[in-house]
Formats: C-alpha cells, structure tokens, sequence
C-alpha cells in the first residue's frame, strides 16, 4: 500500500528539497527577496485538453517481461495473453553418447514470487506476485513447437532492418504473407504431463522440493515456485538425442532446425481463469537421459545425462482484447474537443493525448509579468465508480479490476521523457525497485477507507519552466499510459502509424491492466473538483 504516512512525509520533505535547489535561476531570484512583502505565492489552474486514442497492433519484441493468460477485467474488457520464443542451446556440439534413451523432459519457468512465511522444517510458503484475475484461475495450456523461424534483422534493398513482431500475430489479418504463428505451429501439444499441467493448468504457489541421488546419497533441494511442465519425451528423442550432429553444433543452424516454442491459452470449462507476467528468459527445457559410454573389457557402461535448452532468443507477446462497449466505444471515438473519461490500458490497448492549450493561451501574459514558477502539477483523479465494477454486481475488492501502480506522463510528439523525469534521481522508499522517481510522481494514491486508487499526481514544473522561459519552446503533447515499470523509457512502434501516434512507450505493453480517469472536459458528468486541469503556484512580483 503506497498511501501511508511515511510515504507522504518522504515525499513531502523530497519535493520542498528538490524544489528549492533544481532551478538555479529561481533560487538566485530568491535568495535577495527573502523577507521582501512584495511577492506571494499564488494558484492558478489552467484547462487541459484531453482525449482518448487508441494503441493498435504494436510491436511486442524486446520486452524484458510477458504475460500469459486471460485476464478478464470488469471494466475493460478481456486479454488473452499468448507467447512464442527461440530456444537454443546450453552448450553447442553437445557429446549425446551412444544409443541414448530419455527418461525425462522438463520445462521450468520461474514465477514471480515472494516467501510469506518460514516453516520450522526450513521450509518456505510463498505469495505469486503480477498475478491478474480470479487466484484460483485455470486455464488450458499447449506448448507446441513453432513454425517459424524468428529473426533479428533484416535485409530490404541492401539495407538491414531490425525485424518486429507484432502483438496481433497469431490473429487471422487476411494478409497471406503476415506472420500467424497460430496457423505455424507444429504437431500435437509437447506438454503431455497430468491434467494439472494442460487441460487444468494453474499458477501454483508452492515451494517446490527436488529430491535427486548423487553418490548414492540422495540431496533435497528446494525451489521457488515455477511453471514445471512435463514435455513429449518421444518428441525430444527424435528432435534432441537422434538429431544429426551437424544441426546442433552452432546456434544458427539450430535455430533454424528447432526455431522455438509457442505458448496458447484458452479457457479450462467454465473455471474463471488469470494471467501471469513471466520473465521466460530465465525459463529452460531439461532433457535426462541415459547413454552408452566407451566400451571396456568390464563391459558396456550406462550413465546418467544432462542436456539443457535455454529459452532464449528472439521473443513475442501475442494479445487479443476483447473489449467492453464503453471501452471499445471511447477510444474509438475519441473526442477532439476532449473527452470526459480517460482510458488507459497496457497491452494493446489505449492512452490519452494531452495538450496543454489552457497555458498556451496566457503564455504571453506570464511572460509580461514575469511569473515565476514554484511548482507545476497534473493530477489525475481515477473515475472510482467505474473501478468498482466487478462481473458479478457484488462490492468484493477482489473481483474488482487491479488498478496500475503507476502511470507514465512524457513528450508524446518525440516520444522521450519529460525533463522531470530525467531531474528526478529519487529511489524507492518500499521493497519495489520499481517504485523510483517518487518526486516526478505517477504513483497511485490509495484511500485508505475503500483501499482503492483515488488519484495519480504528476510534477511537470521544470518541463512548464522550459516552455515560459524560452519563447522558441514548443507546447508539446504530452501522452499518458499505465505502466508496470518507471524505468523503461524506450518506445515500441505501432504496426499503423496514425495521424497521431506512431509509438507507445514499452513499459506500457508490458501491463495487462488498466484504469479510468476523469478528464479535462466540462462535462456536468465530472465531480467538482475532478476534472483535470494543470495547476501552477507562481511567485508573482506585485
């Protein structure tokens, strides 16, 4: 919970501090009007235009997180998460042995998770973290081989180009030549464990305990809770162990042989189901096997093998929505002259477009009276009605949509950071190190009553500073998404550009979730006081 006293009083005593010392200028000014009557601090509030645009298919390469599942938000509609990936060798040129038989294939994927409590045998209970949707969700899960080779680059007319792939690529586009790798993947589902690891898969959040013989002596390990999915052994056989040796002796030809995996869900029944947020580079597929070694006058000997596979390589999230109308009807239909709620969602899904033209217009006049800026903010308040909507019409917190820890205000028309987000050199003050840059802000602000978001706070002062200061500055728009992690600042491009977006941020198609603001409209469907508009306090000479 980010709403504590602590927290309020950090932050305080944070933003006076940087107040008074990030703007030389300012406090040069300052420093020979101390105690002088003839300056105030005063407020002024100017309107913002803001408006909803939708994020289509975008490239979803390069994300140092994915999600898996089907996350079904009361308010926005439904995600289905998929997820492809190359695979490649732990060691190249690997000595299989002679006349080799598996005994067992196993993919591992760590989960995101933390230990709760410490048992008195040593061992560990544990709590999964980025778990979106119903705790208890199930979910039908195939593992298949892909079809398609993925690359980094490419070459168009002697030039090389980095290779994207797309959030809507194992969706049917009617392209023929456009990427599903829906429709290429290869042969029957590789995961062919119990029920438990397919047809009724769950995230589970047991500690794990591997009990394995060295020596004779059996060693018990225990493991934080993973993704452990038993696959074809007849499949890995063939593929692995009676492969030619050529098609494993460099990554290359390997990634061309075996060209990776492709993750689908699908609901279980009528179980409600999640959706997990997966760092699968740390994923791996472990292949025991026995095999012959050299022949003696003892005779044949048997021994035990290891041969691991990384998933590693060129990845992919793969996302169908399926929205709500009041969603799917807002940002499609944005509103130029400013809608009345804001929609933001990770994934492919939406952000808002600012434009501060409320300022814009009174430039000069600031300007002419020589203003001085002590403090610029947006705040965003979080339309609670809307997020308390649950599928069922009940008032269980737990059935509500999960609300971004965070949102990501920057400079929409050169997609970069606002310069208050590059000033801010401020760390987390709580156990998530992605609760940096406290004094720039987007963190939600909690009720402590309903335990739900009530607002999002932002501090743009030294971006507004710029813009009065110097007359050749231009007034960008400004855009806004959720965000998983305030440290990605990198952009990923839309498959379409449009006439005004061409790029989103990337920590934004990371998040699955998603909230509703109020906007900068005068609508009389507003709350006082809620309609978002940019306060300035200025120092003005009398």
């Amino acid at each position: 919970m980010y709403n504590t006293s602590f927290f309020k009083k950090i932050l305080l005593i944070s933003t006076v501090v940087l107040l008074y010392s990030c703007d030389k200028d300012f406090n040069a000014i300052g420093d020979d009007l101390i105690g002088d009557d003839h300056f105030g601090l005063e407020s002024e509030k100017y309107d913002v235009l803001a408006y909803n645009q939708e994020v289509t298919p975008i490239q979803s390469n390069s994300l140092t997180v994915n999600a898996l599942g089907i996350y079904d938000n009361p308010v926005l509609g439904t995600t289905t998460a998929n997820y492809t990936t190359q695979v490649a060798l732990a060691a190249y040129a690997p000595s299989i042995g002679e006349s080799p038989v598996i005994q067992s294939v196993v993919l591992s994927v760590p989960y995101f998770s933390h230990i709760t409590a410490t048992n008195l045998d040593g061992s560990s209970t544990y709590a999964l973290d980025s778990i979106y949707g119903a705790p208890e969700g199930k979910l039908k899960l195939s593992v298949y081989e892909s079809g398609v080779q993925m690359r980094a680059s490419y070459f168009d007319g002697g030039n090389q180009f980095a290779q994207l792939y797309n959030t809507d690529m194992d969706t049917d586009t009617g392209v023929p030549e456009y990427i599903n790798f829906d429709t290429k993947k290869v042969g029957s589902r590789l995961n062919t464990g119990g029920v438990l690891e397919n047809d009724q898969f769950f995230f589970d959040a047991k500690q794990i305990t591997d009990v394995t013989t060295t020596d004779g002596k059996e060693v018990t390990t225990k493991v934080a809770p993973e993704m452990r999915l038993n696959l074809d052994n007849a499949f890995f056989q063939s593929k692995i162990l009676s492969a030619p040796a050529a098609k494993l002796a460099t990554a290359d030809v390997f990634q061309e042989y075996f060209r990776g995996l492709y993750f689908q869900v699908e609901r279980s029944g009528s179980d409600p189901s999640n959706m997990a947020l997966m760092d699968f580079t740390k994923g791996k597929i472990t292949i025991k096997y026995k095999a012959k070694t050299d022949i003696t006058t003892d005779g044949e000997t048997v021994e035990d093998r290891t041969l691991v596979i990384n998933l590693t390589g060129s990845t992919a999230s793969l996302l169908k929505d399926a929205k709500s109308s009041d969603y799917a009807t807002a940002i499609q239909n944005p509103n130029p002259a400013g809608d009345e709620r804001l929609f933001l969602k990770g994934g492919q899904g939406s952000l808002a477009v600012l434009e501060l033209n409320g300022l814009a217009a009174k430039l000069e006049e600031i300007r002419a009276n020589k203003w001085l800026v002590n403090e610029a903010n947006l705040v965003f308040y979080i339309d609670t009605l809307q997020m308390a909507k649950t599928a069922d019409g009940s008032t269980d917190i737990k059935k509500m949509a999960k609300e971004p820890k965070r949102v990501y205000l920057y400079d929409l028309d050169n997609n970069l950071p606002i310069v208050d987000y590059a000033a801010d050199g401020s760390t987390s003050i709580t156990t998530d190190p992605r609760m940096t840059k406290v004094i720039y802000g987007g963190i939600v602000n909690v009720n402590s009553t309903t335990k739900r978001g009530s607002y999002y706070k932002i501090r743009l002062t030294n971006h507004i500073r710029n813009i009065i200061k110097d007359a050749t500055a231009k007034n960008v728009r400004l855009g806004l998404v959720a965000i998983d992690d305030i440290s990605i600042t990198a952009s990923n491009k839309l498959k379409l550009k449009n006439s005004v977006i061409s790029e989103a941020p990337r920590s934004t198609v990371i998040t699955p979730v998603g909230t509703v603001l109020y906007g900068g409209n005068s609508s009389s469907t507003i709350p006082t006081g809620k309609k978002l508009q940019l306060e300035i306090y200025y120092t003005k000479p009398n």
